[in-house]
Parts: C-alpha cells; sequence; structure tokens
C-alpha cells in the first residue's frame, strides 16, 4: 500500500501543507465543508487550504476512477463516495498527489478550485445510518473494573469476543459544536431515591471512530480477510459519558441516556491509504491470554491489522481561555493499546448476520495506555474523583464543568514517514438545560 503519494520528501507548491501538523500532501483527508452559508461539498485538506471536489472535477483535469470519484464526493454527503471502495479512493488520491505536488503543470488551474480552510465550516462527512460503540481499550477497562471489582476487573468475556453496544448516530456531531451537559436520574450510594437533574459526574472518552465504506447490504459475514476492505477511514471521536447517570441506568440493558445525548468526532476522514506507513503487527497477546476464535483470527490481520497512532486529549477552562492560558495536557495514549484490530469490530460487527453501510460509524471505546498519564477518560485520570487533576490555573477537577472544551489530537509518527494528523475533536461544555425549558 506504499507508494509515491507517500514519499516523505515529497513537497506542494500549496506552501502551507509543507510541514503542516495535520495535513501535508501525504495525507489528503476527504470531507464535507461549506463557504458562507453555501450548501455543504465535497473537499481534501491540504495545509490551509480545501481542494473543492466539484470545482476540480470540473476542469477535466483528473481521469478515469479517479474522475468518478471526486464526482460522488461532489456535493452533499460522501456515502456515495465512501461506498466505492479501495480503489476509487488510490485513483483519486494518486492523481490529487500529481496535482498538488511541487512538480505539477496544473497548478493554475488547481489553484481556482481552493478555498482558504478559514472562510469554511466543517460538517459531518457522512449522513450516519448506524453507530456502534466498542470496548477495545483493555487498560481503560481494566482501569474501570478495578473501581468496581478490585480482584476481577475484567468480565469473563472481555478477552475472548469484541464488545460493543449499538449508539444514537441522531446526536453525532462534528468537532466545534458545543455539548449540553445532560439532565437524568442519578441515585449516589448514600440515597435512598434517585433524583432527577444534571450530569455532575460528565466526562469525556479518547477514542477512533471508523467509517465504514463498502456495505454488506444483504447481510452476507464480512470474513477477517475483507474486512478491511470494507473500512474506507478513521477520525478522532469522543463519546461522552455522564458517569452518574450511567451508573444508576446500564444494569441490566447497558449504556443509555448516560451515552446518547452526544458524540464528537473530528470532520476530515483520514483514509487507510495515507495511514498505510503507520500499519503495524497487533501486540502479542499477553501469556495465558485465549487465541481469538478463529472467524476473528486472520493471519495479514495479525501482522499487518493494527495502527500505531498517538492519542492525545487536552482541557481548556474557561478561566484559563480567560487568561489567555494554553490548552493543558491529560493524556497522551496510542491506538497500539486496542485488545481488537479494527478488522476485527468489522468481522465480529456482521458475524450474526447484521448489515453495515456506507457512512456507518463505529467507534473503539476509549484508548487509555498502562500509566497514570495514558488515561483516556476523566474517570481514570482521578480514580473516579477521588484524585483531581490540578490545572495550570490552579482549578481543580474531578469531572467536566460547565465552560470546559476537551480537545483530542492524533498524530501519526515513523521515523522515514512524513507525520500526518486528524484535525482536532474539539468541543465545550454548556450547563445543562432546566427543567423548565428542557
Amino acid at each position: 500500500m506504499i507508494d509515491e503519494t507517500h514519499d516523505p520528501g515529497l513537497q506542494s507548491w500549496v506552501t502551507s501543507a509543507n510541514g503542516h501538523p495535520d495535513f501535508p500532501i501525504q495525507n489528503l483527508p476527504f470531507g464535507l465543508f461549506s463557504v458562507e452559508g453555501g450548501e455543504p461539498r465535497g473537499g481534501v485538506a491540504i495545509g490551509d487550504m480545501i481542494v473543492d471536489l466539484a470545482a476540480l472535477q470540473g476542469t477535466g483535469l483528473l481521469t478515469g476512477a479517479a474522475d468518478g470519484a471526486a464526482k460522488a464526493a461532489a456535493s452533499g454527503p460522501l456515502n456515495g463516495f465512501l461506498g466505492l471502495g479501495r480503489e476509487a479512493r488510490v485513483a483519486l488520491r494518486r492523481q490529487l498527489s500529481a496535482l498538488l505536488t511541487v512538480a505539477s503543470q496544473a497548478r493554475p488551474q488547481v489553484e481556482a478550485c481552493l478555498v482558504s480552510a478559514a472562510r469554511c465550516a466543517l460538517h459531518l462527512p457522512a449522513r450516519i445510518g448506524d453507530y456502534t460503540d466498542f470496548y477495545v481499550g483493555i487498560h481503560h477497562a481494566m482501569n474501570v473494573g478495578r473501581q468496581f471489582r478490585p480482584d476481577n476487573p475484567l468480565l469473563p468475556n472481555y478477552k475472548h469476543v469484541p464488545i460493543g453496544y449499538h449508539g444514537r448516530a441522531s446526536s453525532v456531531r462534528p468537532s466545534g459544536i458545543p455539548v449540553r451537559r445532560p439532565n437524568g436520574q442519578t441515585k449516589p450510594p448514600e440515597a435512598t431515591e434517585p433524583s432527577f437533574g444534571p450530569s455532575r459526574r460528565l466526562d469525556y472518552e479518547l477514542e477512533l471512530g471508523i467509517w465504514i465504506g463498502p456495505g454488506n447490504p444483504d447481510g452476507r459475514p464480512i470474513s477477517i480477510d475483507e474486512a478491511s476492505a470494507h473500512i474506507a477511514g478513521y477520525c478522532l471521536l469522543n463519546d461522552w459519558s455522564a458517569r452518574d447517570i450511567q451508573g444508576w441506568e446500564y444494569q441490566p440493558l447497558g449504556p443509555f441516556l448516560a451515552k446518547n445525548f452526544a458524540t464528537t468526532v473530528s470532520a476530515w476522514i483520514v483514509t487507510p491509504e495515507a495511514l498505510a506507513p503507520f500499519r503495524s503487527a497487533q501486540p502479542a497477546r499477553p501469556e495465558g491470554d485465549p487465541q481469538p476464535l478463529p472467524y476473528l483470527h486472520g493471519g495479514d490481520d495479525q501482522a499487518n491489522g493494527a495502527l500505531d497512532i498517538e492519542l492525545e486529549v487536552l482541557l481548556l477552562s474557561e478561566e484559563m481561555r480567560a487568561r489567555g492560558l494554553p490548552a493543558q495536557r491529560i493524556g497522551l495514549s496510542s491506538t497500539r493499546h486496542m485488545y481488537w484490530t479494527p478488522a476485527q469490530l468489522v468481522t465480529h460487527h456482521t458475524c450474526n448476520g447484521c448489515d453495515l453501510g456506507p457512512g456507518d460509524l463505529l467507534g473503539t471505546g476509549t484508548i487509555s495506555g498502562p500509566t497514570a498519564d495514558s488515561c483516556g477518560s476523566i474517570l481514570e485520570v482521578t480514580q473516579g474523583g477521588k484524585t483531581p487533576v490540578r490545572l495550570g490555573s490552579g482549578e481543580e477537577r474531578r469531572f467536566l464543568e460547565d465552560g470546559d472544551e476537551v480537545i483530542l489530537r492524533a498524530r501519526g509518527v515513523r521515523e522515514g514517514c512524513a507525520p500526518i494528523g486528524f484535525g482536532e475533536c474539539r468541543a465545550i461544555v454548556l450547563p445543562a438545560l432546566s427543567e423548565a425549558t428542557a
């Protein structure tokens, strides 16, 4: 999957792309943007600019499968483009790369198709038919499990089956849209009866989002060897969680109001092709752990199906913004800590005949590392609120407060490769609505 588009020495005539922390020419992620209230349309991020695919497709510079792919992505949600699969993505990526490199003779025509990202609003890149959240971060599962079951933090099924639940697609929002603190029922241990009101234990979750490309509309199970071909790209995902509401409601049927009020995703779809240099072998399971059942175990997936992406959580409080202080890192993790690969999630999701469609979204679940500074949720950072985190402003946090902004970042870095990023996934917490206005 490595080709000329990954050359770390490749430079673009779009000067802001050269050395850009997220969108150098080696990335070229896809998204949906609009300018000054116009209709959303497909684009590709390059440095501080966006390539308007509708305008580029009209130049006649694209040919063959690349032209068809650009046409599918030019207007409206990108579901049709995502459904075309890898061959179309690769064709468009290679022709885009050639047109944007410093050696391109087509600069004047392509330059006319560029829009400054600063002028644009970004939207959800696809119409999400269904959203499923998994639980692949074993360190997160252990950390949370210890708070409730110190002697047996992992339930017996965790190492045998990719655990997941169906989320709420209607409340997935792109980066930058504020999140309203949810109301719900809670019952602290010392209370005799539940009460209704705003969550007091609001949390974030550091996750990777997986965008589905070609689906299986007939419900045919997707084998582990085919699964990667059904993944169209990745994003950052914050599955906001109300831990106090969750603690009261989740037994016996699992997450509901504690999770369905908001999920924030970064706006750009980073393709599997862009991430090819950052693929790696799935880490060997510790001695004594069961091997995946045969339907979840593929040789190529185990050798190349994992990702090595750095993941970061930052917090910016209202007071920090007022004082001009920078956001503070409160967690640094990596996708290397996923117990299951993305392909295993796709395979398991469809093994019972469930159909996936282009634009469906999977969340990995919280990805924490093994150390205290690599936690992917504030529940873990503060050990359930027992040990507050101290901010540079002098404030303390046990859980999120109104006015706090959570910022997720991701970056692929490997020696001999051009680093790429995902763009930010961020949102500010707004106060809960009162019962009178709810």
